[in-house]
């Protein structure tokens, strides 16, 4: 076994269908007496029942949250808390609330109880990402940790299934690269493989029954081990590409991870055979890249990028964005691989054998 370091991450959560209910105990814990509750324009009815039932003890709904944290979106919801007085922020949603949340905790301090409704995982990090000028920007802080996450199932039920299934290949893509991360160590080893077995055992069943309530509990699972394997490693060309084609070229971000994650498996298979070994264990796959394409096809997603506004022509430039910052990947990242991997995605290839 190679020497390593792990940095467990300090967090608390509660699980189980209703534990929303024990949401004003987390706020006791917190201290919080004015909460600002956040979400999508699509949550907005939810976030403002839950501050009714908060009563006094929420201080308002900022309900502007959207994809890829543009940052005047940020600083408009940093004023509004800054405004209302706000002592913590409650996000209630997937990626793009919690992503919100961090953005003003990050220049406020104002601690977070994350309550996810889908498979995103990055309430389980410290990961933080900012969206200007058509570029998206990553990093890392501990200021934006939730300080508590609220994992009901029951809340996910109203989650489409295509919705469903994208977010939890999303969750897949974070335990894929935790396992061939630079900085992976065995304990978050056994999270991203347990993660993706979860995953990939209750995406279908959710597809089948969206009301299945064990299946939702079971991906809820597999979405919080791989927030924690991502939490606890870092990203490489999968995640690098994904940020580049949401933030330069607005594609959708769930879907993206999906569709460009067989293709990422197939261009590091050979320079990372332990993780994909493990990957592919976790599928019941013979080949990892096949496997998880596979499992995209048995959850009816799209796997084209082109049908999700995509252009061929910004293929090149894509691939050159993506190249500018350089990143430990397990095989070397260079323009050439890196372009056909985008055209393989872009058309939707099953990835060789």
């Amino acid at each position: 076994m190679k020497p390593f370091v792990y940095n467990a991450w300090p967090g608390r959560v509660v699980f189980g269908a209703g534990a929303l209910a024990r949401l004003p105990d987390e706020l006791d814990r917190l201290g919080a007496k004015r909460a600002l509750l956040l979400s999508t324009p699509g949550q907005a009815r939810s976030a403002w029942r839950l501050a009714e039932n908060l009563g006094s003890r929420a201080a308002g709904v900022y309900d502007k949250a959207a994809m890829h944290v543009p940052l005047a979106v940020a600083e408009d919801a940093r004023r509004v808390a800054r405004e209302l007085g706000a002592d913590c922020c409650v996000a209630l949603g997937g990626g793009s609330t919690t992503g919100l949340a961090k953005a003003i905790a990050l220049t406020s301090g104002l601690p977070i109880v994350a309550v996810p409704t889908t498979y995103s995982g990055s309430e389980m990090t410290t990961v933080y990402g900012l969206t200007e000028g058509g570029l998206k920007r990553t990093a890392r802080d501990a200021r934006v940790l939730p300080k508590a996450v609220i994992y009901d199932p029951a809340l996910t039920l109203g989650l489409p299934p295509a919705t469903s299934a994208a977010s939890g290949m999303n969750a897949i893509a974070h335990c894929v690269e935790a396992l061939y991360a630079q900085d992976a160590n065995p304990i978050t080893s056994l999270m991203a493989e347990e993660g993706i077995r979860a995953l990939a055992a209750s995406m279908p069943l959710i597809v089948k029954d969206p009301s299945d309530l064990e299946a939702r509990s079971d991906a809820l699972y597999g979405a919080w081990l791989a927030g924690v394997a991502l939490g606890a490693t870092g990203v490489a060309l999968h995640h690098k590409l994904c940020h580049t084609l949401g933030g330069s070229f607005n594609l959708p971000h769930a879907e993206t991870h999906s569709i460009v994650l067989p293709h990422a498996a197939r261009y590091n298979r050979d320079a990372a055979p332990e993780a994909m070994a493990r990957v592919a264990r976790a599928l019941g796959a013979g080949d990892a890249p096949g496997g998880l394409y596979d499992l995209e096809l048995k959850l009816n997603l799209e796997t084209r990028l082109s049908a999700i506004g995509m252009r061929e022509a910004d293929l090149e430039r894509a691939a050159k964005i993506a190249l500018e910052s350089p990143y430990p990947n397990p095989r070397p990242v260079e323009y050439e691989g890196v372009l056909a991997l985008m055209r393989a995605a872009y058309e939707g290839r099953r990835p060789e054998a």
